[in-house]
């Protein structure tokens, strides 16, 4: 590990707290020197460190700067490979690449920001820095392709809960892949599967997570304002609120994960269903069907209500919620 990551590492468990040059180079067994270079270093990263003369190196609490120490400190499982980037054109794009090259399970990829962010069905999403988590996680999970709907489906509950604990918002699931809070999206989770074909099952997935926190440092598109949100208006004071929510979604999706297909999930996912007894219009091949959405079946497939009066069990495709006219 270079200097400067042992050194940001020391100061993430201190956060708020000075801590000398002096006790910095002891306790890592380093030179002066090469603590001030590292203090340096982290702070031209854009990490929020004060340095006073006879008093040492403070981590502001204030710091919204994600890095594996900053993510690491929370996290209560694992081994996991934490890699933290300040942009990329897509983090499954650079990790899809990485687990073609035999990168291990349990490998994450994070990004201060996207420029060719993707969500389901080749749809752009939204990467703004400095207010997002956008994550990727590297899985070979031993089930078949027709079972990796629940590493999705566990996925959203994982966001809702992690979002529902740290910041006392309601969260709601938008079949089958969408977070949404205050009546907007702020999260979107896609699911990439490489089949082994000798096999039947997987070679490996790649779960991906994008999350708005709270207003990055660009402005949501006005074309996209009265659909994407955030979770919060803006930061949590001396709370890094982005590096607690990226490890409790990790913590919590990776509990359930070696017993993924059991779906001890399934009624938190449920529960939180933005359209069950709804009126949705189904978009398939160009067009848009109404129906209304009656619930859940076990392996997640939505059971609808056709004008007609038939019914018909989905099991992908994409549902919007049809608003009602006042009278």
């Amino acid at each position: 590990m270079k200097v400067k990551d042992q050194v940001l590492s020391v100061l993430e468990q201190n956060r708020g707290v000075y801590i000398s040059g002096e006790a910095l180079a002891k306790e890592l067994s380093v030179s002066r020197n090469s603590v001030w270079k590292a203090i340096r270093q982290l702070q031209e990263s854009g990490h929020t460190i004060t340095a006073v003369p006879n008093r040492g190196y403070l981590l502001s609490q204030e710091n919204n700067v994600l890095s594996p120490q900053s993510v690491g400190q929370y996290l209560t499982t694992g081994p996991l490979n934490l890699e933290v980037y300040p942009e990329l054109s897509s983090t499954n794009a650079l990790l899809r690449k990485q687990a073609e090259e035999g990168a291990p399970e349990g490998t994450v990829v994070f990004a201060e920001t996207q420029t060719a962010g993707k969500g389901r069905l080749g749809r752009s999403f939204h990467s703004p820095p400095g207010g997002g988590v956008y994550m990727s996680l590297l899985l070979r999970p031993r089930f078949t392709a027709q079972e990796s709907l629940c590493i999705t489906t566990c996925a959203a509950v994982a966001v809702c809960k992690a979002i529902e604990k740290h910041t006392g918002v309601e969260s709601q699931i938008k079949w089958v892949n969408d977070v949404f809070c205050h009546g907007k999206k702020v999260c979107g989770i896609s699911t990439e599967a490489s089949l082994d074909l000798e096999s039947g099952g997987l070679h490996y997935a790649i779960l991906g997570i994008g999350i708005n926190v709270f207003p990055g440092k660009e402005t949501i598109p006005e074309d996209l304002n009265d659909v994407i949100g955030t979770v919060l208006s803006g930061p949590i004071p001396g709370l890094d609120l982005r590096s607690i929510l990226a490890a409790e979604v990790l913590n919590l999706f990776l509990a359930e994960y070696p017993n993924l297909t059991q779906k001890s999930y399934f009624d938190a996912y449920r529960a939180r269903s933005l359209i069950l007894g709804k009126p949705i219009y189904i978009l398939r091949s160009g067009t848009r069907q109404e129906a209304v959405a009656l619930d859940l079946e076990e392996d997640f497939r939505l059971r609808v209500q056709l004008p007609d009066g038939s019914t018909e069990s989905l099991s992908s495709g994409e549902v919007s919620v049809r608003l009602q006219p006042n009278f």
